[in-house]
């Protein structure tokens, strides 16, 4: 199956509160920016809050306190992002706790007291609701936090708060619209805002742009964490599958699945997804992973990073869309002028799978999804259930798109299936391609455009992919891949994908991280309500 039609099935999704004027993107001739972020938070890192904690010219509650407002003036007040779905009431008692630790001389480590963001499909043990955007799971308490969310509380960060999302993870309707969910309405871009903010962790990925947080949690199957990552000019990092652990997160694809940091810098995701990181006896696939993971990625900080290194760049991907094109080719002399050594490879062949990737979803999330509800404190207990509520709810679940991605799912077999096993063996060789591919060009990664330049948000005809979406080997592989900001075309963000071999996200870090010192791409949204012609 081509990029552009997967990605429809399954990493990005939907549209309510249809009624906003976003139907059509509008062309301007003037700035139209009227926003702004008027925190003194703003574009401030993890380690330059943790100096300020320290020093005591500011404190966790304080912290914490500050992007509360900052949620109420942008996200609820002012252009309405509609990026958090629900903040955390305990939040601050949370942070008074932290400082309190801090003040007798503990520390956690470098998420201490820094207020995280959380995706609305990961379970928290609190009074905030699980539901993955989905009107069908409202009042789903979750019983224990999901095993990535344990390990953030026990690395000092306060949980702020959950964010929206594309509905089910995208995994809906064909004919969906990144970043819409019926419980949370849809999230907007903030650079363009009546552009897409793809999606699925569309809300993650919005938070940390607009200044709502420092860092956030995201989860990709294919796209979710690279794509909002490019679209908002954020870094995501997508981890191998099994270095952070999927219990306690409502799933779509067990071979697929994973959560990861986002984050304004690669220093901020990488020390997010130390916090995030560890085996779990829940979730077998953290089994394999290597015994001396790090805890600490901060170390593969590597102004040096790229030198030496052999990158592989996608040959399709030089003549794609003429400004992407100019963007791209100035980061590959970038990472040159760094000592890369750059080479043309034809990696993007490893994605063609016919139907094996959506037959294989299908199957998983229907048997994970069941496995979920079953156990949860949701009023639905099945896939058979959630479809009949949304008939049943129509107007308000399904006002501009359908469900027949569900549909599909709820009609397949159980992981017993000849079907289901053939393409899950089409799956797994993609693995053995990839890691054919590294070893042939002796390569460090591959990199090329995450993807073009955001689409307009449209209700009626849903999200329209324009090309690239090179991170797609990664997340069908399982391989880590890191998004880092590329540079703007007409005010809209474009990112860069590096991808790694299995379990090499210090690697990848140290690639990332030299690009982005070097290259200084990301720049702080102005919330402009559409694009501006240039003369």
């Amino acid at each position: 199956m081509k990029r552009r039609n997967f990605v429809r099935l399954t990493s990005a999704a939907g549209f309510s509160a249809f009624v906003l004027p976003l139907a059509q993107c509008r062309e301007s001739r003037g700035n139209e920016s009227d926003e702004g972020s008027d925190s003194e938070l703003s574009e401030l890192t993890v380690s330059q809050l943790q100096a300020k904690m320290k020093s005591g010219d500011v404190t966790s509650r304080s912290v914490t306190q500050s992007y509360l407002d900052q949620i109420a003036r942008l996200d609820k007040d002012g252009p309405m992002l509609n990026a958090v779905i629900e903040i955390n009431p305990e939040a601050l008692s949370i942070a008074d706790t932290l400082d309190e630790e801090r003040k007798k001389g503990k520390l956690r480590g470098p998420m201490h007291g820094i207020p995280v963001l959380i995706k609305d499909n990961i379970n928290t043990a609190d009074r905030m609701q699980t539901t993955a955007g989905a009107l069908a799971l409202e009042g789903n308490i979750a019983q224990s936090d999901a095993f990535v969310v344990k390990q953030l509380r026990n690395a000092g960060a306060v949980i702020l708060g959950k964010t929206n999302l594309s509905e089910w993870a995208n995994f809906r309707s064909t004919r969906s619209s990144s970043g819409w969910s019926s419980r949370g309405g849809q999230t907007l871009n903030p650079y363009i805002l009546d552009r897409s903010p793809c999606g699925s962790s569309s809300g993650s990925g919005v938070a940390v742009a607009a200044n709502l947080c420092a860092v956030s949690v995201g989860t990709e199957t294919n796209g979710s964490i690279a794509c909002p990552a490019a679209m908002n000019s954020i870094v995501g990092i997508k981890p191998t599958v099994g270095l952070v652990s999927r219990s306690g997160i409502i799933p779509i694809s067990k071979t697929q699945d994973t959560a990861g940091p986002f984050g304004r810098t690669v220093a901020d995701a990488a020390m997010l997804l130390g916090a995030m990181t560890g085996r779990d006896p829940e979730d077998a696939a953290t089994s394999d992973t290597p015994a001396k993971t790090p805890t600490d990625y901060a170390v593969y900080l590597d102004p040096d990073g790229l030198k030496g290194k052999r990158i592989g760049v996608e040959k399709d991907f030089l003549n794609e869309h003429e400004r992407v094109d100019v963007l791209f080719k100035h980061a590959i002399d970038q990472m040159k002028k760094l000592g890369a050594i750059v080479i043309e490879v034809d990696y993007m062949k490893t994605q063609d799978l016919g139907d094996a990737e959506s037959t294989l979803l299908q199957y998983e999330f229907k048997d994970g999804v069941n496995a979920y509800l079953s156990e949860s404190n949701a009023k639905v207990k099945s896939l058979d259930d959630v479809i009949a509520f949304n008939k049943n709810h129509e107007d308000r679940v399904m006002p501009a798109f359908r469900q027949e991605l569900l549909e599909i799912a709820a009609a397949k077999g159980n992981l017993d299936s000849k079907e289901y096993k053939e393409a899950l063996r089409k799956i797994l060789n993609v693995r053995k391609l990839l890691a054919a591919e590294f070893e042939k060009n002796k390569l460090d990664a591959l990199c090329g455009p995450a993807t073009g330049p955001s689409w307009c948000i449209d209700p009626v005809n849903g999200d329209f992919w324009t090309g690239y979406g090179s991170y797609g080997p990664a997340a069908v592989s399982g391989f880590p891949s890191i998004t880092v900001p590329m540079g703007y075309v007409n005010e809209i963000p474009i990112g860069i994908s590096f991808l790694g071999r299995a379990y090499d996200e210090p690697g990848l870090i140290s690639i990332a991280y030299a690009y982005e010192q070097v290259s200084k791409n990301r720049k702080a949204p102005r919330f402009l309500k559409s694009v501006k012609l240039e003369n």
